[in-house]
């Protein structure tokens, strides 16, 4: 039963602050006090207490290094940083900047980068390992992919021994630190930021990164991963001090409310120490869900709250040092899982794989025969094509029997043969093929009834023209006659003419 490790971190006075009081006094390492505004003390004791004087590397070493050396080795670890707008977080979390040289200045991010690849490149070739990279933002409530803006609507997932996964975010596997920079530099330009009264660019969403680390070793039967999630939470803010309207108040109150939810949290849990039937609200926040395995699940967990010295914060700052109390008193109850896979396991669930996507290519083969012998060759293909779009077919049938295998699906999928995604992106591409098929159905019968009313009408059609053919025959005769008649009466008249002037 390991505790979350809490720390607390004192950034130095800020511009805005210059000449203002400080609220805390150093009693250790561990320990201090805070004075509010109103002159009322409080003691406060954590794993660490990092002061204004405090170094980037010494946050590093204790608070995040042995959760990366973990995850190096197939344990998870999550670091989060907690506290008000301008309280430090960010910086704390990238530095200066995330490409930042100076050794002084660099955040956990590149830190983190730089202690991975030192990991593993002092491994012997007897071990393989890679590396992907995900990083997501959860703004108003929505899950945003930052190396892909269409994805702007993640749907978080449970899987029963992997834990919380995100449906669908981009991996992006990284070979070397200096790529890894660049592909992070990429992600934080994406990252919805703003300006308030308290920061020139605060944060509008919480940011995280994901860092899987998978290990496969020659000798050994077995392929393990680990996984180092690093949270830069957006801050708590008073809409006093901010001075925050329209668009940016909107984003304030959605991250207000979310950390709210995290707070209903960390309180579920400490109560659930004493009472184990107390329900965790883990789903009243897309924060919550994220953090469901940090807090107190199969992942090693590190706190950072970020606060200011100033007098004038000192009601924001012990608000975030009752949440970092609150929270150090959770207890993990498997925080240090390893998440192993034997290669013949990995083996049997792609050959199963390879099975299940032997029965759908068959599947769709069968409809589209079906198809062929009653649609003409353009619709067949056009519905061959959907198939593929939506994975019922692995390749196009009418071109190639084999089937197309894709490595990375495959080292990805072996967490789980058929997932609950994998059932509804099956009911949904089948009601897609049930709504196609009745759809031409009803065009058939549409174009069935046209074609009866336009044989009615040709019949119609023939029957005036037979009648109008038969009038003008009847018309032909009459003038016939009525040509010989009016023959004979002049030739009548012209004879009488004659007569009477003979």
């Amino acid at each position: 039963m390991a505790s979350i490790c809490v720390c607390a971190r004192f950034r130095p006075l800020n511009s805005r602050e210059d000449g203002e009081a400080i609220c805390i006094t150093r009693s250790d390492s561990q320990s201090f006090s805070i004075k509010d505004e109103k002159d009322e003390q409080y003691m406060f004791s954590f794993d660490k207490v990092f002061y204004e004087d405090s170094e980037q590397a010494d946050v590093y070493e204790f608070l995040a290094g042995p959760i990366v050396r973990d995850a190096v080795n197939s344990i998870n670890g999550t670091i989060i940083t907690y506290g008000q707008t301008g309280a430090g977080k960010t910086f704390t979390m990238e530095g200066a900047n995330i490409l930042e040289a100076d050794n002084l200045k660099k955040g956990l991010l590149p830190r983190v980068v730089d202690e991975l690849f030192d990991a593993i490149n002092g491994c012997g070739e007897a071990t393989a390992y890679k590396i992907k990279l995900s990083m997501v933002e959860i703004y108003m409530e929505r899950v945003r992919d930052l190396f892909d803006l269409s994805k702007d609507n993640i749907q978080i997932k449970e899987h029963k021994s992997h834990g919380i996964l995100l449906s669908g975010a981009t991996e992006i596997p990284i070979l070397d630190g200096e790529e890894a920079l660049k592909v992070l530099c990429g992600g934080i330009a994406n990252r919805a930021v703003g300006e308030t009264q308290m920061n020139a660019g605060s944060s509008r969403s919480h940011c995280i990164y994901m860092f899987t680390i998978q290990k496969d070793v020659t000798n050994e039967k077995r392929v393990s991963s680990g996984k180092v999630v690093l949270v830069d939470l957006a801050g708590s803010e008073k809409v006093e001090k901010t001075g925050a309207e329209g668009k940016v108040l909107e984003e304030a109150k959605t991250i207000n409310k979310s950390l709210s939810a995290l707070g209903n949290v960390i309180s579920a849990l400490t109560s659930s120490q004493h009472a184990k039937s107390l329900h965790i609200p883990f789903r009243d926040s897309k924060l919550t869900r994220l953090l469901q395995d940090a807090l107190g699940g199969s992942s090693q967990t590190a706190l950072l709250c970020c606060c200011s010295p100033s007098l004038s914060n000192s009601s924001e700052s012990v608000s975030t040092l009752r949440f970092g109390a609150r929270a150090k008193h959770i207890k993990a109850s498997s925080s240090r899982v390893l998440n192993i896979n034997s290669k013949e396991d990995i083996d049997r669930k792609q050959q199963e794989i390879s099975a299940l996507n032997d029965v759908k290519q068959q599947i769709a083969e069968r409809i589209l025969k079906k198809l062929r012998e009653k649609l003409d060759a353009e619709t067949v293909n056009l519905i061959g094509e959907e198939f593929v779009m939506e994975g019922l077919l692995l390749s196009d049938p009418t071109t190639s029997g084999s089937m197309i295998t894709d490595e990375e699906e495959l080292n990805s999928s072996h967490e789980s043969v058929i997932t609950s995604q994998t059932i509804a992106s099956w009911k949904e591409a089948t009601q897609k093929l049930v709504n196609t098929i009745l759809e031409l159905r009803r065009e058939n019968v549409i174009m069935k009834e046209e074609w009866q009313v336009m044989k009615e009408e040709n019949k119609v059609m023939r029957q005036v023209r037979k009648r109008i053919k038969a009038k003008l025959a009847q018309t032909k005769k009459l003038y016939l006659v009525m040509g010989i008649g009016f023959g004979v009466l002049a030739s009548s008249c012209f004879s009488f003419v004659l007569l009477v002037s003979s």
